[in-house]
């Protein structure tokens, strides 16, 4: 009699376990269609129209109400940015246009993060904090001071990185590398603030978890760099590498 009471109760434990593992296949589809991101579109509305707003708004491109119904005039933005940025232009707010302006739902963008500490592995000369000072101005005038140390940073990753030269000065005039450096722009004069960045970024101090692209998603940039791993953003600049 007790062995068969042990066997039914083993029984009804694997019946209850067999029912608890249907269940949550059943509710587990639903949990992950929740997690992820909306599609937005024409006639779209909610919290994630708004958000979408906001941040064409902060880009530039959207100038109607925040009012979280996807109209026309949201639709004339999402458009125009994402022909200036490469991305199919189609007014449909899926995972690369996410991604693009810094939305959830497609390659992660998030804020700027902690800032990490590295070796860089040279001595700096005052004459390359002046250089390395020179580009970060050009590229980063408008930016935060954290902006300002992510450029710098950016630079001498690339400097320690076999895809680029592995000097600074042959990082800096690698031809069409730098904007700045090819329009003159760096020749602007030189700010206490970034000439402190330049050394702290010389310091080692990284707050981009190691990238070597940045650019501002505001201006037309080739769709090729899209594909790059998008670490973070940090003022105007998605970084990547």
């Amino acid at each position: 009699m007790t062995r068969l009471r042990s066997v039914k109760k083993i029984f009804a434990v694997i019946i209850s376990t067999i029912i608890l593992l249907s269940a949550a296949l059943i509710l587990l589809p639903g949990s992950a269609a929740r997690a992820q991101a909306k599609t937005l579109y024409w006639g779209s509305r909610g919290s994630e129209v708004t958000v979408l707003q906001q941040k064409l708004k902060q880009w530039g491109y959207f100038h109607g109400f925040v009012d979280g119904a996807y109209g026309s005039a949201t639709y004339r933005a999402v458009v125009d940015f994402q022909r200036k940025n490469g991305l199919r232009a189609d007014g449909i707010v899926g995972p690369q246009t996410r991604a693009a302006l810094g939305m959830g739902g497609g390659k992660n963008i998030t804020g700027a993060g902690t800032t990490q500490y590295v070796d860089r592995g040279f001595w700096e000369t005052s004459r390359d904090i002046q250089l390395l000072a020179r580009v970060i101005e050009g590229e980063a005038a408008d930016e935060p001071y954290s902006g300002k140390l992510a450029v710098g940073a950016v630079i001498l990753n690339r400097v320690k990185s076999s895809a680029f030269p592995n000097t600074l000065s042959g990082v800096i005039y690698q031809p069409h590398a730098f904007e700045s450096v090819t329009n003159g722009q760096y020749n602007r004069p030189l700010t206490s603030e970034s000439l402190q960045a330049a050394r702290q970024a010389m310091a080692g101090m990284d707050p981009t978890g190691g990238a070597t692209f940045f650019w501002n998603p505001s201006k037309p940039v080739s769709p090729w760099i899209w594909s790059r791993n998008i670490i973070t953003r940090i003022g105007r600049h998605v970084f990547a590498r």
